[in-house]
């Protein structure tokens, strides 16, 4: 659908020079001589580039909508991930590379994530929040120490290596922020 450029936002998704570009920043302008235009900063969902366009205001963008689809991750296939559709039942293989070394880590057998679809083709993978990981192994709890700042290293049950308080001890089950990879806290 064709938006006038003086209606971007960050976080639209746009088709602009034959690739799709999610919006980070937006300055509008409207000098006191001649035409208002945009300024707008985009990042390519395809391959991270990033665009820096102007566009005058009487200028027409093509706006995408995403499709957001839920799936459940299957199984590790070697090079790839397997995905289920969970209302069609279909299965998908995503590149490894694709996903991202930083995410699989963090995807459990049966996890509900979201992936985003243009066209029937996957653009982005979006993780649950948290997720539930158990204390591999750690310091050993040393007796009174308390909650305090300082922070102890630890590696989770999925090869993660992350900081968590100085009481917790191996087998231990913490929540972590999948995006930030960092303790929440305890779970239940």
């Amino acid at each position: 659908m064709k938006i006038n450029a003086n209606t971007i936002k960050p976080g639209m998704v746009l088709q602009h020079n034959n690739g799709l570009w999610v919006v980070t920043k937006v300055n509008h302008v409207k000098p006191g001589k001649g035409g208002a235009f945009a300024n707008v900063e985009a990042k390519n969902l395809e391959t991270g580039n990033k665009l820096a366009e102007r566009f005058r205001s009487e200028d027409r963008v093509e706006r995408v909508t995403l499709e957001q689809k839920d799936f459940s991750y299957l199984f590790d296939n070697g090079d790839s991930l397997v995905f289920m559709d969970d209302e069609t039942y279909e299965q998908i293989e995503l590149q490894k590379a694709w996903v991202g070394d930083d995410r699989i880590p963090y995807l459990q057998e049966g996890m509900k994530v979201v992936i985003e679809m243009h066209e029937g083709r996957p653009i982005g993978l979006e993780l649950p929040d948290h997720v539930v990981l158990v204390v591999a192994e750690t310091e050993p709890t040393v007796k009174g120490q308390t909650a305090s700042s300082s922070y102890k290293p630890a590696k989770a049950d999925n090869g993660v290596r992350i900081m968590i308080p100085p009481f917790m001890g191996v087998g231990e089950k913490i929540i972590v922020d999948t995006a930030t990879g960092e303790y929440v806290r305890r779970a239940d």
